[in-house]
């Protein structure tokens, strides 16, 4: 390989780290929202994985099967987390254009 090749892989590889870098910036500002029970529990998270809000209807909260609630709410979780790396996942497919580079993301 000639220092020309491998200068100009090094320049396309320190232009996808900045693509990706920016992606992960963007990403990180978009929000998914997951509901459980009929939506009686919502759940936002960002592209980051970070949850960013909970709600809760009030008619659950009163009611005394606390168990019900807490299976709604890692439901709800769980399913915001999916979407959120799902999310990230298309974003980075439009950056690699479509090529499956195994733990990039």
């Amino acid at each position: 390989m000639s220092k020309k090749m491998f200068g100009d892989m090094m320049k396309q590889a320190m232009q996808m780290q900045e693509r990706m870098k920016k992606i992960q910036e963007d990403v990180g500002v978009k929000t998914v929202e997951a509901s459980a029970g009929g939506g009686v529990v919502t759940v936002v998270a960002n592209g980051k994985q970070e949850i960013i809000s909970i709600k809760i209807d009030p008619s659950v909260i009163n009611s005394n099967d606390a168990d019900m609630l807490q299976d709604l709410i890692l439901a709800a979780v769980n399913e915001a987390l999916r979407k959120s790396k799902d999310m990230m996942a298309e974003e980075m497919k439009q950056l690699t254009m479509g090529i499956n580079i195994p733990g990039l993301f």
